[in-house]
């Protein structure tokens, strides 16, 4: 019996030192790896399965079917619980219908992800504002998935979690830092990647016959401009990556939109003339921070998912030049 129980011992011990000289399956992979077949994943790969979003303490259940054919994106997003919003994606015409309210919205989205809108971009300087680092395998809807974790230097910006499918490098679950703690986070609690997705998945759910469709201008996303605008002091790595003159709804207003951007993290400037009904300081939704002040004649409000203190500088520090 002891000769036997030496012999098992033995055996998994020689197990054990097997595993551990073979290294973990992302061993060969730097970050930077991961994160480049991430960015194509996102652009290549079918799935369907069911999303779990949290924010501001509340969670939503998502159903979710996607693919792309001959280079268009085709989505169905459905909300399980509340009013049963279906978000219809067909290429960069999205049409949100609202069962309650029997309306349809119809959007252009240009290259907006429904589900992961704060995934980096190959343009993350990462040393400069960023690290970003390996930290375990883990496991995620059923499959087995890497963590990589994306910290700021400084408190400008927040923290990723994401975790990665290791046979596919499609993101399962991704997170919001804060102080150490997620703010906002998706998850994937089951997925079926990479099959066949029929056409008939991708329709409505209910009849949009008798429903009132609103249809908004497709010149809503502006007109390039240039701009006398800018900050005095952006936070280190922020740059002016895009200026827009839009049309807002209902009033017809000509607002000043420009786009700032470290590869991750976006705050978006809005300036428009002195109304004198802007209500200013901060105001905050999940992760996304705002914060409006009146500069003259003008209004400027600075938004984004970045801590409070980002949206106050960049909005406090424009000036015309």
């Amino acid at each position: 019996m002891r000769i036997q129980r030496q012999k098992f011992l033995a055996g998994q011990a020689i197990a054990i030192v097997s595993i551990l000289a073979s290294g973990p399956l992302f061993a060969d992979r730097e970050p930077q790896d991961w994160l480049n077949s991430m960015g194509a994943a996102v652009q290549s790969t079918s799935y369907k399965g069911t999303v779990i979003r949290i924010k501001d303490g509340s969670a939503e259940a998502l159903k979710v079917v996607h693919t792309i054919k001959d280079g268009v994106v085709m989505e169905k997003v459905v909300a399980q619980e509340g009013n049963g919003l279906e978000i219809i994606r067909n290429g960069n015409e999205v049409h949100c219908i609202l069962p309650d309210k029997k309306h349809v919205l119809v959007q252009e989205w240009d290259d907006q992800s429904t589900l992961f809108s704060t995934l980096p971009t190959s343009d993350i300087r990462f040393g400069s504002e960023y690290d970003v680092a390996i930290v375990r395998e883990d496991r995620i809807a059923g499959r087995d998935a890497i963590l990589l974790a994306i910290r700021p230097h400084d408190g400008y910006r927040y923290g990723h979690r994401i975790w990665l499918d290791i046979e596919t490098s499609f993101p399962l679950q991704a997170q919001l830092i804060s102080n150490g703690d997620a703010i906002e986070e998706v998850k994937f609690a089951d997925i079926s990647l990479n099959h066949d997705i029929q056409a008939s998945a991708l329709l409505p759910s209910i009849s949009t016959e008798k429903f009132t469709w609103f249809v908004q201008p497709s010149d809503h996303k502006g007109t390039a401009v240039e701009t006398p605008w800018n900050s005095d002091e952006l936070p280190a790595g922020f740059r002016a990556i895009s200026t827009h003159e839009e049309v807002m709804d209902g009033s017809g207003e000509i607002v000043t939109h420009i786009l700032f951007s470290d590869g991750l993290a976006n705050v978006s400037v809005f300036i428009a003339a002195n109304s004198g009904e802007l209500a200013t300081g901060p105001a905050r939704i999940g992760g996304s921070n705002s914060y409006s002040i009146v500069s003259g004649d003008y209004e400027i409000t600075a938004i984004g998912e970045v801590p409070a203190m980002t949206v106050e500088q960049v909005a406090t520090t424009m000036r015309r030049h």
